[in-house]
């Protein structure tokens, strides 16, 4: 590493400090549930550093922060993973005190090896096999959240944040402009923090539940655009702080309310011509598109426990929750799994409806890139394209973690794509996960079977 990387920020960055003297700076990575993990430390030791270090464990633990043993040699030495800062990530941490500075790291083993079970190596494994073929994988993601009252007893249910008017009917209504003024203060500190840290946002729109924002990201990298969520998660949460509220991105955080999806565009381009493979020349989707459509449908529910990681996940596939229940394609239907957008021709797309919020970002987006190359790959031909709602077709999604699991555990195909080491892991933390919530009574067996049955 070169001295004194703090000469390298990228422009947004130097721009945004402008006179400013950075006091602080964070050197992060993504753990397997997409929590910010890392060290802090003040601008001279960053500049003197030649990696840091942190120890592999980090990576065995749940969302509940139990560890686990997994199916690994000498688990438990914690063997030391060498982070070394990727300069083009750095980004301000403008809701700090001091004058704070964040960057994403590579994480490499002693030998230099990019360390498997890492899901932003995960993500790049997949790009790499995109990139081998000739191809750039584009993505265009859209994150839906909540903002809620703030919920300090987990055992009661979580409420909507009251907006300005102080009626929880006025923020449901979807695509209002005067429900995204309800929350105006909070959306011009997203507005804020995103320009600060040289993100572009598409748009900002109201969705479906009561404290439901959509924010549609501009298509791009699959690498930068999930570097921008892990980081745009962290930033929302601290927007909603600031005004007194929680952000949660819970695929089903309130049972009365609709869940909260990642939808993922996807499409390809050639590297060496720049055109978009899904389309022929003829200006009609090309047997790549109908390809990477067939491996969506096939794939996708082996996939699902990456795009739904958690039991909260599945409560959110309920066709009355405005969420997909199978994997039907067709253009401009938002009932669908898997919805083909009004485009051009050139800008011709497939939309994965079926992810939660909740996922991490770059494993979900990883998933959904590999089910569509092992569609190209295997030549895999759709199902003809549904005609009407597709809320009437049969379930094709898994209802539960455990399920999804199940699933996951017959597709040699994306083990061997995604990494069987980082599968393997993945697969015992969540039936750990699992299992630890089939412990826990709920309010619903207390209210229904205490005294009747």
């Amino acid at each position: 590493m070169l001295k004194k990387p703090s000469a390298r920020l990228p422009k947004a960055l130097q721009g945004w400090l402008g006179s400013k003297k950075i006091e602080e700076v964070e050197c992060v990575i993504s753990d397997i549930a997409g929590v910010v993990r890392g060290k802090a430390m003040p601008l001279s030791k960053f500049d003197r550093l030649e990696n840091v270090y942190m120890p592999s464990s980090i990576f065995y633990q749940t969302i509940s922060g139990d560890y686990v043993d997994l199916p690994i040699p000498n688990q438990w030495t914690e063997n030391d993973m060498v982070l070394t800062p990727d300069i083009s990530t750095a980004i301000c941490s403008p809701w700090a005190d001091d004058v704070t500075v964040q960057v994403i790291c590579d994480v490499l083993d002693l030998d230099g090896n990019p360390i498997e079970i890492v899901p932003r190596n995960v993500l790049k494994r997949i790009i790499n096999l995109y990139k081998q073929k000739g191809w750039d994988p584009i993505v265009a993601p859209e994150i839906e959240f909540y903002l809620t009252k703030p919920n300090l007893d987990p055992s009661l249910p979580i409420e909507p944040m009251l907006g300005r008017t102080g009626r929880k009917v006025a923020s449901r209504q979807a695509y209002s402009m005067a429900a995204v003024d309800e929350y105006g203060r909070v959306i011009d500190d997203i507005y804020d923090f995103a320009e600060a840290q040289g993100f572009e946002i598409d748009t900002i729109n109201q969705e479906g539940g009561a404290g439901q924002i959509e924010i549609n990201l501009v298509h791009g990298d699959p690498l930068k655009l999930a570097d921008q969520i892990f980081f745009f998660k962290r930033m929302i949460r601290e927007a909603a702080f600031k005004r007194d509220c929680f952000a949660t991105f819970m695929a089903k955080p309130m049972q009365e309310e609709p869940g909260s999806a990642m939808h993922i565009h996807q499409s390809i381009c050639d590297l060496a011509s720049g055109q978009n493979i899904f389309v022929n020349k003829k200006g009609e989707p090309s047997k790549y598109f109908y390809n990477f459509l067939g491996g969506q449908q096939e794939y996708l529910p082996k996939a699902i426990c990456l795009l739904a990681p958690y039991v909260n996940s599945y409560r959110r596939y309920v066709a009355t929750g405005s969420a997909p229940i199978n994997l039907e394609w067709a253009r401009d239907n938002r009932t669908t799994g898997l919805r083909i957008p009004i485009s051009s021709s050139n800008n011709l797309r497939i939309e994965n409806r079926v992810g939660g919020m909740d996922c991490n970002p770059y494993l979900g987006i990883a998933a959904s890139l590999a089910c569509g190359l092992l569609g190209i790959k295997k030549k895999l031909k759709p199902r003809e394209a549904l005609k009407g709602e597709a809320y009437t077709m049969p379930r094709a999604l898994p209802h539960g973690l455990i399920e999804g699991l199940e699933l996951f555990n017959e597709a040699p195909e994306l083990e061997i794509l995604l990494g069987k080491t980082f599968c393997s892991i993945y697969r015992s933390l969540k039936r750990h996960e699992a299992e630890s919530f089939l412990q826990v009574i709920s309010p619903w067996e207390r209210e229904h079977l205490l005294l009747n049955v």
